[in-house]
């Protein structure tokens, strides 16, 4: 299947202020293979704004930021022992599993939290209420 012939993917702005939302919209407007979609409307993507509380708005969107952030008890276990610093070696010897295997869910975490790296991704599971320090 060509670009030309695979369906666009759909994004919903859902930002409280105007004029970044205007701003939003001329830049991804553009993209070639994106296509914004009205309040009303479902998409794959949605831009959230860090305010925007409005029920309706969020349930038009599919309120996917709750879904982003769900984590595997294993996960929230090697986040735990990251915020307090420990190594992989010491994240894998306290729960008993190999060190490639923390690494792994250490990778996973990074992706999710959309971390730069481990103190970042500490810092992101703090603000969002993942963990608390």
């Amino acid at each position: 299947m060509s670009e030309d012939e695979r369906a666009p993917i759909t994004i919903a702005i859902a930002v409280d202020d105007a004029e970044l939302a205007d701003r939003l919209a001329a830049l991804l407007g553009g993209i070639a293979g994106l296509r914004l979609v009205a309040p009303d409307e479902s998409a794959d993507v949605a831009v959230v704004g860090p305010d925007s509380g409005d029920t309706a708005e969020r349930s038009a969107i599919g309120d996917r930021r709750s879904d982003t952030f769900q984590l595997t008890a294993r996960e929230r276990d090697v986040l735990a022992l990251m915020a307090e610093g420990c190594s992989n070696k010491e994240i894998a010897r306290s729960l008993g599993i190999s060190v490639h295997t923390a690494k792994f869910h250490v990778g996973s975490l990074l992706d999710k939290l959309d971390a730069t790296g481990r103190t970042d991704a500490v810092a992101h599971a703090a603000r969002r209420g993942i963990i608390e320090l």
